[in-house]
């Protein structure tokens, strides 16, 4: 891998890791084309500029992360701890933690033994996920915004954060679906699937962070896993911020085209 290779699929990176069409479905597809071996180089790679895309969500969504943490903290030490909504988001955000925490945990070895053949799992998967959005474009009313946020819906779309522990799959189109089948607008949906994800990314990355520091090598390597890491960062800050302006006039049905195709492309020429 080199510094161009680095850089290419760090922007891959960040323009899929928040928009609905798989991420991880893309890494897999581009490193392919490149002709990039699967070995501990890659995987090192494949780690870092997904941390460079959490730290981007965390970045443009700071002000949020901030009044909440400072309104869960003090809701606690009032014994009031459901009277601010910054507060109630924060309780939604653990519900919506659990599901995915406990799936990662319990099916962290089948998914590993999925792992065989990445470009199929990526095919089916953006085949689902263009079946998730249209389905969830087609039927639901959309009109509920993030103030009218309960403890279902972040259990909702903690289930559906679920279907992002399995290769290929698309983190952002899962819970951004799971938040409009419970009635969310389109802007909402990505907000609130933004910030129920940002625990799971977070841990998730830096456990693979230490993995990655842990394997041989990784010293020499650096200069790549940062460039890598500073594209997928800077890119993913303005996938972010292009995203929910789109989805304030505009509808999920280009993404879920665009899944249909490229996965259709992949299982043929696979």
């Amino acid at each position: 891998m080199t510094i161009l290779h680095a850089l290419f699929l760090g922007i891959i990176q960040g323009l899929t890791e928040f928009i609905p069409v798989s991420s991880t479905a893309h890494l897999f597809i581009f490193s392919r084309l490149l002709g990039l071996p699967s070995n501990d180089r890659t995987f090192s790679f494949n780690v870092i500029v997904q941390l460079g895309t959490v730290l981007a969500l965390l970045l443009f969504f700071w002000q949020d992360f901030w009044q909440i943490v400072k309104a869960f903290l003090l809701g606690i030490r009032h014994k009031k701890p459901f009277d601010d909504f910054h507060a109630r988001l924060g309780w939604l955000v653990i519900v919506a933690t659990i599901p995915a925490g406990l799936a990662g945990l319990i099916l962290s070895q089948f998914v590993k033994s999925m792992s065989g053949d990445p470009l199929l799992w990526a095919g089916i998967r953006l085949l689902f996920t263009a079946l998730l959005l249209t389905a969830v474009e087609y039927f639901d009313k959309k009109s509920r915004t993030l103030e009218s946020a309960t403890w279902m819906d972040a259990l909702t779309v903690g289930l559906f954060q679920v279907l992002a522990i399995f290769p290929g799959a698309s983190r952002s189109g899962s819970t951004m679906t799971g938040a409009m089948f419970r009635g969310f607008d389109r802007p909402s949906a990505a907000r609130f699937a933004f910030l129920m994800s940002a625990p799971i990314l977070t841990a998730a990355g830096l456990y693979e962070s230490v993995q990655v520091i842990l394997l041989p090598g990784t010293t020499e390597f650096l200069p790549i896993l940062f460039t890598g890491f500073a594209a997928s960062a800077a890119v993913g800050w303005l996938a972010i911020r292009w995203l929910l302006g789109y989805l304030r006039k505009h509808s999920l049905y280009i993404f879920a085209a665009y899944c249909l195709l490229a996965g259709i492309v992949v299982l043929i020429f696979k």
